[in-house]
């Protein structure tokens, strides 16, 4: 699995309007006893990627941001 599929797929299992927390993208690529911390880096990478594709749309408590700095949450377009 790579971290836009984890990404993607995650979106997926949520309803409509719902976000992800991009630690949840590294935890189901590291898998139940793997190291998600080491996978966060590409998943920061992929979401970069991602949003300016404008595949997604970022955020952080519920006001959309442009990029990504800090903590944030991922959405569907």
């Amino acid at each position: 699995m790579t971290p836009e599929d984890a990404i993607l797929t995650l979106l997926a299992e949520r309803g409509e309007g719902a976000t992800i927390c991009p630690s949840e993208a590294a935890r189901r690529l590291a898998g139940p006893q793997g190291d998600w911390r080491a996978e966060m880096n590409a998943v920061h990478a992929t979401t970069d990627r991602l949003a300016e594709a404008g595949t997604i749309i970022l955020s952080w408590k519920g006001v959309d941001i442009q990029k990504r700095r800090g903590p944030y949450r991922i959405a569907r377009r």
